[in-house]
């Protein structure tokens, strides 16, 4: 998760201070992020997303800075207070946008984190909503890289579980490295993340 963040900031950096007060605001809520200082940038984050309430981008990060802390919590209280956190920042944009492919993985990215907290309470409950989310995502989107890698890594992660053909969900991943080659992010903001995971998934199918 700590390569999410900085990917992100690479492409931050090159951003000009000059720009306007939503530029400059994310500059900042990335790097206190890069920091290691997730609440802070989720804080910051969440004040831009009030300021900016015709961007979906701002409350996008409030989900994945909580959601990606949340793989990392040990204790229940923590995880609720994350994914809670993470939930209401999402649920306003689905809203907006329910047809936006990365705000659907993100969706799947929180369950992700439930099931992986407790996947005896919840992945029973919880996977096949995160394929269905990846299947709404690869309808809309089946070009974006996220979409290919994210769909394919869980299920990986199930695959003793479900039986499914892992050699065919590497081949998956493979097709994914080659989309983030070629992906172009809209704005200098939006979601670039997921290649160094999907590296690393990579060598592990090898």
């Amino acid at each position: 998760m700590k390569k999410i963040i900085t990917t992100i900031a690479l492409f931050v950096a090159i951003i000009s201070s000059a720009q306007g007060q939503f530029e400059q605001g994310m500059g900042k809520a990335f790097g206190l992020w890069q920091e290691g200082k997730s609440s802070e940038a989720s804080d910051l984050f969440e004040r831009i997303a009030a300021a900016e309430k015709n961007s979906w981008l701002p409350n996008y990060y409030v989900a994945l800075v909580n959601t990606t802390s949340a793989f990392g919590a040990k204790d229940k209280g923590q995880m609720d207070l994350l994914l809670t956190k993470a939930q209401n920042a999402l649920d306003i944009e689905m809203v907006k946008n329910p047809n936006n492919a990365e705000l659907l993985v993100m969706q799947a990215m929180i369950h992700t984190a439930w099931i992986a907290f407790d996947p005896m309470t919840n992945a029973q409950k919880l996977s096949g909503k995160v394929m269905e989310l990846y299947a709404q995502a690869t309808a809309i989107a089946p070009e974006n890289p996220r979409v290919v890698f994210c769909k394919a890594e869980f299920a990986i992660g199930g695959a003793k579980w479900t039986g499914a053909n892992v050699k065919e969900l590497c081949k998956e991943v493979d097709r994914s490295i080659e989309l983030f080659a070629t992906f172009k992010p809209e704005t200098p903001f939006s979601p670039k993340w997921g290649l160094e995971r999907a590296l690393a998934t990579q060598k592990n199918c090898q």
